[in-house]
C-alpha cells in the first residue's frame, strides 16, 4: 500500500469530519473565546490594568489562541480514535498493509488541522478586541504547530486507554482545564508569590502558552530556548508512547 496515499487519506478523512460538524467543533470556541475578551478583557481587564507593559486585551489575547489550539487539537483525536475503536473500523487498519505510523500520524495531522484552523478563527476574534501583531513569526508558528502535535498524540494516547465515552472527557476536565487556567493565560507568573510560582514552573502549558506569547508580543515568562526544547522532547516522547502502546494493541486487541 502506498504510505503516502494511506496518510492523505486519513487526514482527509479527519478533516472532513470536523468540517461537517462544524456548528459542534469549530464554533464554540469561537464563541467562548468572545466571552472571555468581553468578561476578563474588556470588564475586568481595566480595573486590572497593564500587565507585563501590555493592555490586558493584548495580553491574555495569546494564551486564549493556544487554550483553544491545545482543547481542540487534543479533543479532535480523541473522540475520532475512541469512535473508531468502538465501530471497531480501527481493526481493518491494523490489519492492513498500512505501517502503524501511519495511521498515528494521520489521526495527528488531523487534530493538528482542527486545532490551527480554531486558533485562526480565534486570532480572528481577537481583531475585534485587540490589535494584533506577531514579533516572530517563526517562533509563533513552531510553538503552535508543535502544541498542537503534542496534544493531537496525548488525545490519542487517551483515546487507546478509553473504555467508555465517558472516559475520554476525564483528562481534559480534571487535567487539561486545570493546567490550562494555572498556565499564565490570564497572568504573569511574576505576579506570584516564589513558592507558587516555582511550583508554576513544572507546568508544561506555562511554557507553550509564554512561547506563543513570545512570538505574538516579544516578551514571555520563561526562556524561548526552554519553552522550545520542552515542547519538542515531550513530543518525541509521547509519539514514542503512542507508536509503541499501539504496535502492543493495547486497548484494542485486549
Amino acid at each position: 500500500m502506498n504510505s503516502r496515499v494511506a496518510l492523505t487519506t486519513i487526514v482527509l478523512r479527519e478533516v472532513l469530519r470536523f468540517l461537517r460538524i462544524w456548528l459542534q467543533t469549530l464554533l464554540p470556541p469561537v464563541v467562548v473565546t468572545s466571552l472571555y475578551f468581553i468578561i476578563f478583557g474588556n470588564l475586568i481587564g481595566p480595573r486590572i490594568g497593564s500587565m507585563a507593559g501590555y493592555g490586558y486585551n493584548e495580553f491574555i489575547m495569546p494564551g486564549l489562541v493556544m487554550m483553544a489550539v491545545i482543547t481542540n487539537s487534543y479533543s479532535n483525536v480523541v473522540s475520532s480514535f475512541y469512535s473508531a475503536k468502538f465501530h471497531r473500523s480501527i481493526e481493518e487498519m491494523l490489519v492492513s498493509p498500512m505501517p502503524n505510523y501511519i495511521i498515528l500520524l494521520g489521526y495527528t495531522l488531523g487534530g493538528v488541522a482542527r486545532g490551527l484552523m480554531v486558533g485562526l478563527l480565534v486570532m480572528g476574534v481577537a481583531l475585534f478586541f485587540t490589535e494584533l501583531r506577531v514579533e516572530h513569526p517563526w517562533v509563533t508558528v513552531s510553538i503552535v504547530l508543535l502544541t498542537a502535535a503534542l496534544f493531537s498524540i496525548g488525545g490519542f494516547i487517551n483515546a487507546i486507554f478509553a473504555r467508555s465515552f465517558d472516559d475520554i472527557s476525564i483528562v481534559p476536565t480534571f487535567v487539561l482545564t486545570p493546567l490550562t487556567y494555572l498556565g499564565g493565560v490570564f497572568y504573569s507568573i511574576d505576579m506570584l508569590s516564589p513558592l507558587w510560582r516555582q511550583l508554576s514552573l513544572a507546568n508544561p502549558i506555562l511554557y507553550m502558552v509564554n512561547g506563543f506569547r513570545y512570538g505574538i508580543l516579544g516578551t514571555a515568562d520563561i526562556g524561548i530556548g526552554t519553552a522550545i526544547g520542552l515542547i519538542m522532547a515531550l513530543l518525541v516522547l509521547l509519539f514514542l508512547l503512542a507508536l509503541w502502546l499501539l504496535e502492543k494493541g493495547t486497548g484494542i486487541r485486549s
